[in-house]
């Protein structure tokens, strides 16, 4: 909501949009969790930090774009 709100007050001056991401892994995070994010996850996997940077990069390259928030979680929301 706030970024709705915000990318309708700073229109057309200035674009507002997001990022949702998923589990990110750190070196040193418990197996267990990796596992267990795996097991409910649709790709099989954890993202990692090159793949929000990714999502960032989009969101800075798409001109026509305001007000979304960019959902980075291997489809971890279908399920």
């Amino acid at each position: 909501m706030l970024t709705r709100c915000l990318a309708k007050a700073l229109a057309p001056q200035i674009r507002v949009n997001a990022i949702a991401p998923g589990t990110i892994l750190m070196p040193g995070d418990p197996p267990e969790w990796e596992a267990d994010y795996i097991r409910r996850a649709p790709l099989g996997r954890t993202g990692t930090p090159e793949e929000i940077a990714a999502g960032v990069s989009f969101l800075m390259c798409s001109e026509f774009m305001t007000g979304q928030v960019l959902v980075l979680d291997g489809g971890r929301t279908l399920s």
